[in-house]
């Protein structure tokens, strides 16, 4: 133990000397430069006279009561500077100052030649005045640390004070209560005042970014500080059991070690203590209740990382959203209330159960208002009269439900929170009221963008319905067409048996294709990708013109095979051929001319009808919904180029008014595809 006490007070010695040297180079501006300076010198001569002297020196005794005096005149330095001292403040550091005086005449009057008795009362009174002195420092620091201005460096100055003047307590506390030299606590000290010298480094470091402790930081530092106490407390019954306990102090010993560790292990699992500590060190060691920076990326996070829980899918926004306003005043529980008809309903819920609707009128308030609702103050009566008849009363009714949080994007309320009692009940102040007005209207944006996504997802939906649709019709509107020539022909054609055989077929292929399309109609209808495969064009092209006998005379000509879906090209030339057949006289024929060359085969559908302008085929030709005719679409052309481009082909047009169109289809060549192959 002695050589503990050697190395951790020489540390400390090393630290504070090593500490002063670095102060008294800084800039001579400082207003507590030398008083500083001196406090750190004579703490390190201090640690070193007890590190080689022991500390029932004089010389340690003296250094120390010099050291204490130097300090309170730092901490006064500070209080001037930031000029939050007042006359009772002025006076408890006087009195802790002449309390460290009146120990160091006591430690002085020791070295005098007294009796046993008188020896002892002195030594008895110098321990009194050394843990008055030490409360009263205490008391002093506490000041120093929730002033108003104080900022991170004085709060980690005051740690470091308290610290050394903690140590300083415990030890006097624990040799007057058992009567001798306490060395565990002696030993402790000196590396506890090592880590005060790193604090005081970090106080006064160089650097033009003020150092803030967090809350989160204060919090644990707190709690290792409340566990060291309780340690120490524990230590310090076990020695007064074994020096009164006799017989049985090893028993007694046991007892209160194992009953200590239960008790802490049942606090330390017990989620009000956290909040109770959580409310201490922001009520005490804080201007404000919250370390905004540390709750917003929290808050930020929680809405924007979904939690994966297990058999029942991600977490939903919604739910993300309570959780993360939920969290942000220590609430256990919450409910989202989204619109339903002209008032609220119940949504999204975490651990909240039985909730009821809310009526147009409590809408109304809250999106006038944006206030937020204290609902302990509507119990109370104390709650402005328009706000308090607006309550449904199922919330009034049940005890755990204190705040209403409205969700206001832009002029609009899209939803309400109803959050639960926290595990330390308190008042609603105005910083809460502030952090959750601003966090309402963050997540509000987050659900309005949530919504918003989902009313493009339907919108897109009808999109593609109404696209699908567009080319329905017009493929309707072409077989009708189709249909009406049949129906025109056969006044004058009736009679001859082929063309009736030609007029079933039409007829047969018609109906099969208004079933194709009534199926391609449907939500559940998912079209197959049709595989590229090798095309006998000029056979399609007899297929397709023998289709149309009974519509108009289509003549055939040329062959080639070609690499395409049979489907498509099928559908593609069938608009050509019906744009064809409206854009001719009944008694001139289309022509269908296949052929090949540069490695594609071309398939030429010619009318010889009105034909298009130049501008009107460099402008409107390809737009859809943009025709020439009065009942035209404005889709054949379009689609044909489209399906044209998704089989690795393309779509040509050469066009003369009064003469006819040309619509020329190239496709990849069969044989040239497998030679590249």
């Amino acid at each position: 133990m002695p050589t503990l006490i050697l190395w951790g007070h020489a540390l400390a010695a090393l630290g504070f000397g090593a500490l002063a040297l670095g102060w008294l180079q800084r800039s001579r501006h400082e207003a507590v430069r030398l008083p500083l300076a001196a406090a750190l010198i004579v703490t390190a001569l201090w640690a070193l006279a007890v590190a080689g002297i022991g500390a029932d020196d004089i010389v340690p005794r003296v250094a120390e009561s010099l050291r204490n005096l130097l300090w309170l005149g730092v901490m006064l330095a500070v209080v001037r500077r930031g000029r939050t001292g007042s006359a009772p403040l002025y006076a408890v550091y006087a009195a802790a100052a002449t309390i460290t005086v009146f120990a160091t005449v006591l430690a002085l009057t020791e070295t005098l030649p007294l009796g046993p008795e008188a020896q002892q009362v002195v030594g008895n009174v110098r321990l009194i005045a050394r843990m008055l002195a030490a409360v009263a420092g205490l008391v002093l620091i506490h000041h120093l640390a929730v002033a108003p201005r104080a900022q991170g460096r004085i709060v980690l100055l005051a740690g470091a004070i308290a610290i050394m003047w903690g140590g300083d307590l415990f030890a006097a506390a624990l040799r007057w209560s058992l009567g001798g030299r306490p060395l565990g606590i002696l030993a402790v000290r000196g590396f506890a005042m090592t880590g005060a010298a790193v604090l005081l480094a970090l106080a006064v470091r160089r650097g033009e970014r003020g150092l803030a402790v967090s809350h989160g930081i204060a919090l644990r530092l707190f709690s290792v500080a409340a566990v060291v106490v309780y340690a120490g407390f524990t230590i310090l019954l076990t020695q007064v059991a074994a020096r009164y306990a006799g017989d049985t102090a090893r028993i007694v010993q046991t007892a209160i070690v194992l009953g200590a560790t239960t008790a802490l292990m049942t606090l330390m699992s017990t989620p009000w203590l956290r909040a109770w500590a959580k409310v201490k060190v922001a009520k005490h060691f804080f201007r404000h209740r919250y370390d905004y920076r540390a709750e917003w990326q929290r808050f930020t996070a929680t809405l924007g990382t979904p939690v994966d829980l297990g058999g029942e899918g991600v977490d939903p926004l919604d739910r993300r959203i309570v959780r993360a306003i939920a969290d942000l005043t220590g609430s256990p529980a919450g409910l989202l209330l989204v619109p339903e008809g002209d008032g609220l309903g119940p949504g999204t819920a975490w651990y909240w159960s039985d909730a009821g609707t809310a009526g147009a009128d409590l809408v109304a308030h809250l999106a006038a208002s944006t206030r937020i609702v204290e609902l302990d103050q509507v119990r109370r009566g104390e709650a402005p009269a328009d706000e308090a008849a607006t309550i449904p009363r199922w919330m009034c009714d049940r005890s755990d439900a204190w705040a209403l949080v409205p969700l206001i994007h832009g002029a609009s309320l899209i939803g309400a929170i109803l959050l639960a009692r926290p595990p330390i009940d308190r008042a609603l102040d105005w910083e809460d009221l502030d952090l959750l007005r601003v966090a309402g209207r963050q997540a509000a944006s987050y659900l309005a963008e949530d919504r918003a996504h989902a009313a493009l997802a339907d919108a897109a939906r009808f999109d593609e319905f109404n696209r699908r649709f567009a080319f329905i019709i017009h493929d309707v509107k072409n077989l009708v067409s189709g249909l009406t020539l049949v129906a025109r022909n056969a006044e004058r054609h009736a009679d001859n048996p082929a063309f009736r055989a030609d007029m079933v077929e039409t007829l047969k292929d018609s109906a099969a294709r208004m079933n194709a399309l009534l199926a391609r109609l449907s939500q559940h209808h998912r079209t197959v990708p049709e595989a590229v495969q090798t095309v006998d064009v000029a056979a399609l092209a007899l297929r397709l013109a023998a289709s149309r006998r009974a519509q108009h005379e289509v003549r055939v000509t040329g062959e080639g095979v070609a690499r395409a879906q049979p489907g498509r090209l099928e559908q593609l030339l069938g608009h050509l051929l019906q744009n064809a057949v409206e854009a001719s006289p009944a008694d001139a024929p289309i022509e269908l001319v296949v052929g090949a060359a540069d490695g594609r085969i071309h398939i030429d559908v010619i009318d010889h009808g009105c034909g298009m302008s130049a501008a009107f085929v460099r402008d409107q030709l390809f737009r859809p919904f943009a025709s020439s005719k009065a009942d035209g679409f404005g889709l054949g052309a379009y689609e044909a180029r489209e399906l044209a481009t998704a089989m690795g082909g393309a779509l040509e047009v050469t066009s003369r008014q009064g003469e006819g169109t040309r619509f020329r289809v190239l496709l990849p060549r069969a044989d040239a595809v497998e030679r590249a192959a």
